[in-house]
């Protein structure tokens, strides 16, 4: 009776977990398998094209420093967006988590996620109006101030930043909004009551118990960031190459899909081994 029972437990779960499983297989696995094999061909196996296996591609990055420059330079406005997104999200956090309560709190989380309700392309758009030269930030600044501003940030650096921020900064809010909620504010009581300060108790008891979803929001934007394309390309104009564009071009301009895929497959494994090394000191810093 004992093996019928643990058969039919078996026969529930795997039913259960066989759609996940069978979109994975067709949303993840199958395109990834399919860029892998282009990245090790000379040439799209579509048409006429004659083509062969060579490990070409993945030299190309070793042989040209542009692509190692670029992806640096991705790894830095990676690293950029996670601060300012975690520095302005986990306050954000707390407040609607512990702060504010009743309908104040819904109002503030409706704000939070509304940017997922818009497209990206037009919150970029958006962006870009707003940061232009004689757009609307310089325009409600010279109505304000007394003197006349010159605010144009487009195609620039710190325009790609904004975009991106905006664009991201609801994961951390998010993920830290889930970790602070479950922390007893009995804990927070009884650390106030022993004469622990309130940067003490963010210090010593917040913090800490919040960091796996601090550091799950962190992960959820550094892993796209690095890779994005589209951001840098439209606020970033001149200065909004980095390695996600150039994958980009590979693609769509240059019709060069195995470099891509091998520049893809090469960034897809730079972020896989700065999230290992880290993993250690991120898993000491939770306990």
């Amino acid at each position: 009776m004992s093996t019928v029972l643990a058969r039919q437990n078996r026969l529930k779960i795997v039913s259960l977990l066989s759609p996940a499983y069978i979109w994975l297989t067709v949303a993840i696995f199958l395109p990834l398998s399919a860029m892998l094999y282009f990245s090790f061909l000379s040439d799209v196996p579509f048409g006429d094209a004659e083509w062969h296996y060579t490990s070409e591609n993945y030299q190309a990055f070793f042989q040209t420093s542009t692509y190692a420059t670029l992806l640096w330079k991705s790894i830095k406005l990676g690293l950029t967006v996670t601060v300012i997104s975690v520095l302005v999200g986990f306050p954000c956090a707390y407040v609607l988590a512990k702060a504010i309560k009743g309908k104040s709190r819904e109002a503030l989380f409706l704000l939070v996620i509304l940017p997922f309700w818009s497209n990206s392309l037009v919150r970029i758009f958006c962006w870009a109006i707003v940061l232009r030269g004689n757009g609307v930030l310089e325009l409600g600044l010279n109505a304000i101030l007394p003197f006349e501003v010159d605010v144009n940030l487009m195609f620039s650096t710190p325009a790609i930043v904004i975009g991106l921020v905006h664009s991201y900064l609801p994961y951390v809010i998010l993920t830290s909004y889930l970790a602070l909620q479950a922390i007893d504010d009995n804990l927070i009581d009884a650390a106030r009551s022993m004469g622990a300060n309130k940067l003490t108790i963010l210090w010593r008891v917040i913090l800490p118990l919040s960091l796996p979803g601090l550091l799950a929001g962190a992960v959820l934007i550094f892993v796209p960031v690095v890779g994005s394309f589209m951001e840098p390309r439209i606020l970033g104009g001149r200065v909004g190459t980095y390695f996600g564009t150039v994958i980009e071009d590979q693609f769509v301009a240059v019709f060069n899909w195995p470099l891509g895929a091998a520049l893809s497959f090469i960034l897809l494994a730079v972020v896989l081994v700065i999230l290992a090394t880290a993993s250690p000191a991120l898993r000491r810093a939770q306990t």
